[in-house]
């Protein structure tokens, strides 16, 4: 039986539907889940196998069938959640309105990756500088990301040039990195607004990049 502490496996939970899967997480997955709730909570460092086999209820050697070292633990669940969230991406380019606001998407986003905060929180904040293949993969997500939010802008706002595109797409990516993190960390600018004027401002400042003459 899967630890009752655990909250539901990465891959159950990440789908463009927010729906589980019938099936139930593997032990592969619990060992995803247990190292991001500690990750997220604890520099990634100071965890150790053993920590993240104690969290999901398993033996490290239960673990090191899995995994070879808490760093492949780490990039596999960076992995699961980029690819996830470029599905989320995906859906709401696919059933965006062709000339709405782009706001409405930039938020709901910005709500998904609040619904995924232990996930967020390693894969924007605490893995940061951890290791040359953690950096790698955020990089490789962010150029796809930026391809998806390319192919939005031209949904929402008709023919655009190739330059400007490129531009609005890296203006909208930043926002949402930035936006992502101040939510996840709770930060100064987080809680002075509150959540509500958090996410509306959000979404006015990605109408404003997406298009200055609004």
């Amino acid at each position: 039986m899967p630890p009752e502490h655990l909250t539901p496996g990465i891959l159950d939970t990440m789908t463009t539907s927010g729906t589980r899967a019938a099936h139930r997480p593997s032990r592969k997955q619990w060992v995803i889940d247990a190292a991001t709730e500690l990750f997220a909570t604890q520099p990634p460092d100071e965890v150790t196998v053993a920590d993240i086999a104690a969290r999901a209820e398993m033996t490290s050697a239960a673990v090191y069938y899995h995994f070879s070292s808490k760093d492949q633990v780490l990039a596999e669940g960076m992995r699961v959640f980029a690819a996830a969230l470029r599905e989320q991406l995906q859906a709401l380019t696919q059933t965006h309105e062709p000339g709405s606001d782009i706001g409405a998407a930039i938020t709901s986003l910005l709500a998904w990756l609040g619904e995924h905060r232990s996930a967020a929180t390693v894969f924007f904040v605490s893995s940061a500088g951890m290791s040359q293949d953690a950096e790698a993969l955020r990089q490789e997500s962010r150029t796809e990301l930026l391809d998806e939010l390319v192919r939005l802008i031209r949904k929402a706002r008709g023919p655009v040039s190739d330059a400007e595109a490129a531009v609005i797409g890296l203006g909208l990516l930043a926002l949402l990195e930035t936006a992502a993190i101040s939510q996840v960390r709770g930060d100064d600018v987080y809680r002075s607004l509150g959540h509500r004027s958090f996410v509306r401002e959000v979404g006015n400042l990605a109408e404003r990049i997406a298009d200055p003459a609004t």
